[in-house]
């Protein structure tokens, strides 16, 4: 994908891992009239700190006076003023593209942050990234609409851990068996817990399986010798 426009750049950066505030915007020495970022390679993926922009693409009416070549005063002003200017205006573009929806989850993910579902909530949410967290609350707001929590529950562990498959066992007593399908390690127990705090009803009492699945009959991929876990 070819990134043209700063909300382009800003939203590949934060699924990078990078927060706007470690991006710097800088006025292009040569840029293309035809194209708002000015990357050396136009078809780079590489995210850059500094990201060099032609500010006249869209923002003419902004920065025809700010960057007059005959004027040489306040050099280190203006650039700190681009800046923050430019960051303002990729804000809105990002805001502009969003529905109602995307603003409700925008809004769980700060109580989250806030604390407002639990401390131990706010901290294990930092563990995922930021499509895990969209995950997580779009079905708190799913939950609250429809109160299937079970649902909830199974839909949340396939997105967040691909291979993962649940069994009801409510005959006998009111148990959910949970396989994962990789391995354990304190991240993956951290994230687990995390979903079961927010979706998993009181009642139900769980089994969990990493790695290796426990035996069922007929099926031929659990059944496997030495990768039986034992019920």
């Amino acid at each position: 994908m070819v990134l043209n426009y700063i909300w382009d750049l800003l939203i590949k950066a934060e699924q990078s891992g990078l927060a706007k505030k470690d991006i710097h915007f800088v006025p292009a020495k040569v840029y293309s009239p035809y194209m708002e970022l000015s990357n050396e390679a136009i078809n780079t993926r590489v995210i850059e700190q500094k990201v060099e922009i032609n500010p006249y693409y869209r923002f003419y009416d902004i920065f025809r006076d700010l960057f007059d070549v005959n004027n040489n005063e306040d050099i280190e002003l203006r650039d700190t003023l681009f800046d923050i200017i430019i960051h303002f205006l990729a804000d809105i573009d990002l805001i502009q593209g969003m529905n109602k929806r995307e603003y409700y989850i925008k809004f769980v993910l700060m109580d989250i942050e806030m604390g407002i579902f639990g401390n131990s909530v706010r901290e294990k949410i930092r563990l995922f990234n930021r499509e895990e967290r969209e995950v997580i609350a779009r079905n708190i707001l799913r939950l609250y609409e429809t109160g299937e929590v079970v649902y909830l529950l199974r839909d949340t562990m396939r997105k967040i851990f691909k291979s993962s498959t649940i069994y009801a066992n409510c005959e006998e007593k009111d148990e959910l068996l949970i396989y994962i399908g990789q391995e354990e390690n304190e991240t993956n127990r951290a994230k687990l817990e995390l979903i079961k705090e927010i979706f998993l009803p009181v009642r139900l009492h769980t089994e969990i399986y990493w790695k290796n699945h426990f035996g069922i009959i007929g099926v031929e991929e659990t059944m496997r010798m030495d990768s039986i876990a034992l019920y």
